[in-house]
């Protein structure tokens, strides 16, 4: 199969679900009022509320909830073929990303701006709360230990990446600047930003950097996990105007435009999908495709990381409440899209089907690094790039996403700390500064406690994240549908994404649980019952909140 009939087929598809799909959920369901008074105007700080353009905050948005997830998902589910993988992205990101992106802004956009943890307490109970909070804090731990280890590979591996990774940072800062002041247009701007990081782009594989290999004893590796961690400590303290969401909305730009550059290439090349529909001849070892396939890709399909950028940060700067159908469901659908490139770079991206075999010969194998390689195959040979500038595009479209997901991460993670602090009472970790260095130290505590010097400990949990992170969309969508039932609304648009979430994550987590088990891996093992435990508990508490809502009715409740 040609893979501009894939290309075509997503991009219509996708389409047509924010064209109309997207427009119904957001005047039927959510009811969204262009005159509600958002928490961007009732809390306005400068810091951490603030009403921000829709088309700024869908780039902070889009590129926070992206990160190296929908790469790393689908060049990796492609192991089971094509034709899986697609259906789930194309069909995830219509009926279940978007709905659950924009429904958690708005849940959290109707309750004064509250985290999707926090939500959980008022509208389930307190022991639902407690429990959803610690699986909140699991994901964000992991993602934000795996997210470094993850950027400092491709910065060892691809050195010509260093300068446009580290410059887009300076770019950022000059843009906020420029936008937050107003000196001169969004358009005008724009262009400028996405020069800039362009140029630097080309200039990058003139200047390749490297670290030492050690520095007193420390591996590069290391070294690159702590510059990240300082980085985004920094950045998570700084007010969002300043870098967040300058950094999000012009990598958000840059981004999109390779999108396009990759999309163009398979236009104009036209490759053959290489991979087969559905592998019928998976490498030993390889796990079933249900429930694997639902869990091992998240991001691109439905995420609840997702949830917790649209109700940590994204709800806080939700200029008009009707803003929300574009930079939540759109976000989902830019999401969608780069997963869509992914499985045609990792399928379409090889000669033949043995180069693909070779790169895919057991699970767990293709990744970012499938994504890269065969993606720049295509812009090679669609639009003449040489290799060492494809390459050095492509895996800064991939540091730049989980880069720009690593700050927000810590800053939500921060957040945790603080509303801990709130509901504990404990003043002195409330302050910013304490939680964001208590958010920073777990991490590194993670990364080097459990994996050593290296510093890449956080890929001894990573394997449970794709069931925790899709366990916490479930519990996402069941704050949203409790919402919706208080207010006599249709709940079948979440509920449906909800009970298919649940029933395939827990599935999934007993499925792991007897592969753990058979491995002894008793530190996962229990991990992941301590985990299959929280998500039943909150699935009854909320159950029994919604069976009391049905049986005594509600009535609308036009403000909060």
């Amino acid at each position: 199969m040609n893979a501009i009939v894939l290309m075509l087929l997503g991009i219509v598809a996708m389409f047509l679900g924010y064209a109309f799909y997207s427009k119904f959920i957001a005047e039927k369901i959510f009811k969204l009022d262009p005159n509600f008074r958002t928490p961007a105007h009732e809390f306005e700080d400068g810091v951490d509320f603030v009403p921000t353009n829709k088309f700024v905050l869908w780039g902070h948005h889009f590129t926070s909830v992206a990160g190296a997830a929908p790469i790393i998902g689908p060049a990796i589910a492609v192991i089971w073929g094509w034709v899986p993988a697609f259906l789930w992205v194309i069909f995830g990101t219509i009926f279940f990303a978007g709905v659950h992106d924009a429904g958690a802004i708005w849940a959290s956009n109707r309750r004064q701006g509250k985290s999707i943890g926090a939500l959980t307490g008022d509208v389930v109970g307190t022991r639902a709360r407690t429990l959803f909070m610690i699986v909140i804090f699991l994901v964000l731990l992991m993602v934000n230990a795996v997210f470094a280890t993850a950027i400092s590979g491709l910065l060892i591996n691809f050195p010509s990446a260093v300068v446009p990774v580290w410059g887009a940072i300076f770019v950022a800062l000059i843009i906020g600047q420029l936008i937050f002041r107003k000196f001169m247009g969004l358009g005008a701007i724009s262009i400028l930003g996405v020069i800039a990081l362009y140029a630097l782009i080309f200039v990058g594989p003139e200047v390749p950097i490297s670290l030492p290999e050690t520095v007193m004893g420390v591996s590069d590796n290391a070294q690159w996990i702590l510059i990240l961690f300082g980085y985004a400590a920094i950045a998570s303290l700084l007010p969002v105007w300043v870098l967040l969401q300058p950094r999000d909305y012009i990598n958000g730009l840059q981004l999109f435009i390779g999108l396009i550059l990759v999309y163009a290439a398979v236009l104009i090349s036209g490759p053959e999908i290489v991979a087969p529909a559905i592998n019928m001849d998976t490498p030993e070892g390889t796990p079933s495709m249900l429930p694997l396939l639902f869990v091992t890709i998240a991001c691109g399909a439905i995420s609840g990381f997702h949830g917790l950028v649209a109700s940590g940060t994204t709800s806080k700067q939700i200029d008009k409440e009707t803003d929300i159908r574009f930079v939540g469901y759109f976000g989902a659908v830019g999401e969608g899209s780069l997963s869509l490139a992914t499985i045609i770079a990792a399928t379409a991206g090889f000669a033949t089907l043995a180069d693909w075999q070779a790169v895919y010969h057991s699970f767990g194998q293709g990744g970012v690094a499938a994504f890269v390689t065969g993606g720049a195959n295509i812009l090679s040979a669609g639009i003449g790039l040489n290799t060492d500038i494809s390459q050095t595009i492509l895996t800064v479209m991939a540091v730049l996403f989980a880069g720009t997901t690593m700050d927000t991460g810590l800053r939500l993670q921060r957040y945790i700390f603080q509303e801990w602090s709130q509901i504990y009472d404990i003043k002195w970790m409330g302050k910013a500064l304490p939680a964001t260095l208590l958010a920073v130290g777990s991490c590194l505590l993670l990364a080097f406690g459990a994996g050593g010097a290296d510093g890449s400990g956080g890929l001894l949990i990573w394997p449970l994240f794709g069931t925790t992170n899709q366990l916490l969309a479930g519990l996402t969508l069941l704050v949203i549908t409790v919402m919706l039932v208080q207010r006599g609304r249709p709940m079948l648009y979440t509920l449906a994404p909800l009970m298919f979430l649940l029933i395939m994550t827990i599935f999934a987590l007993i499925v792991q649980l007897q592969s753990f088990y058979l491995k002894a891996d008793w530190f996962l093992f229990t991990l992941d019952l301590v985990i299959l435990i929280a998500a039943i508990w909150i699935a009854l508490e909320a159950g029994s909140t919604l069976r009391r809502l049905i049986k005594t009715g509600s009535t609308e409740q036009t403000q909060e």
